[in-house]
């Protein structure tokens, strides 16, 4: 059987361990961090590696509370997202402090991942079957062909992706009869209602499908994929304009560009897990309660 990594988006992790940052807080209740059940479920699907992508600063820190546990668990190795990781003939702009975005965390990787490959953020929990569906398409036969990439992407159901305490941004995804992707609808202030969801605004709440397939940036990709982020990532920084120092190459966009030149096909992989996550301070309560939830029906025991 092939081989498959995953990679661990964790650069934003900041830089003071333990005050307030959210992906370490302990959620489970043996004081698991959300990175805890993501690493079991990949494990449990399959997945042969682990590559944190971290800040180069945050190494020593990261491998002493994080890395040193996952370690006897599965294969990690670190990559290194930094400002100044650019091209040659690029360099950082005077005054950049906003990372460069999650295409660039990937290309962090080039030459620590040779297999097909799994991409999720540090502070999502996105459930065992979501892992399953992935390593399971990632392990398949999915060569590029006449230029057209094949990627795979998991898609939640909106509803299980909402917060009680607060409007979320989502990608709502549009697919063919085949259910491969065709565009993502960025909506905003979706919010949870006694009749399901909506789209907050002032002019008043629009009612959207509680139904609908929400992308969660949890992407499958080949081998081949980080050299075409090479080349993207070079044609991004030279249209950046003078003085723009916000502006992010973002894994989605560039999948989405992909997809409408005709150069991949995103296959959507559905699952009817609960995404949690911490979006607002108050999230924790409710997502502390759904692992407890979870590990009294002996889906998952004591992880740390």
């Amino acid at each position: 059987m092939k081989k498959t990594t995953l990679a661990v988006m964790a650069a934003g992790i900041g830089s003071r361990f333990g005050k307030g940052i959210k992906q370490l807080e302990p959620l489970g209740p043996n004081g698991e961090i959300i990175m805890d059940y993501s690493i079991h479920d990949a494990i449990e699907a399959g997945f042969d590696k682990v590559v944190f992508i971290i800040r180069k600063d945050l190494e020593k820190d990261f491998r002493e509370i994080i890395g040193s546990r996952m370690e006897k668990k599965i294969p990690c190795e670190y990559a290194f997202q930094e400002l100044d990781d650019l091209p040659s003939g690029f360099t950082k702009p005077a005054g950049r402090t906003k990372p460069w975005g999650t295409g660039q965390a990937i290309l962090a990787c080039r030459g620590l991942i040779d297999t097909p490959f799994a991409v999720i953020n540090a502070d999502d929990y996105y459930g065992k079957k979501a892992f399953t569906l992935l390593h399971d398409y990632l392990v398949a036969d999915h060569p590029t062909q006449n230029g057209i990439h094949q990627i795979c992407m998991a898609g939640f159901r909106l509803g299980n992706t909402l917060s009680d305490n607060g409007g979320v941004t989502r990608g709502v995804c549009v697919l063919d009869s085949d259910r491969n992707l065709i565009g993502v609808n960025e909506t905003q202030n979706i919010v949870r209602t006694p009749g399901g969801a909506a789209v907050h605004s002032p002019d008043g709440d629009v009612p959207i499908d509680v139904n609908s397939m929400v992308s969660m940036n949890m992407w499958g990709l080949q081998a081949d994929f980080i050299d075409l982020l090479d080349s993207a990532f070079r044609e991004f920084l030279a249209q950046i304009p003078d003085g723009d120092l916000k502006k992010e190459f973002l894994l989605p966009t560039y999948i989405d560009q992909l997809l409408h030149k005709g150069k991949a096909v995103v296959k959507v992989l559905d699952t009817d897990d609960t995404w949690f996550g911490v979006t607002y301070q108050e999230d924790k309560d409710s997502v502390r309660k759904a692992f407890s939830d979870l590990c009294s029906r002996g889906v998952y025991g004591k992880l740390i």
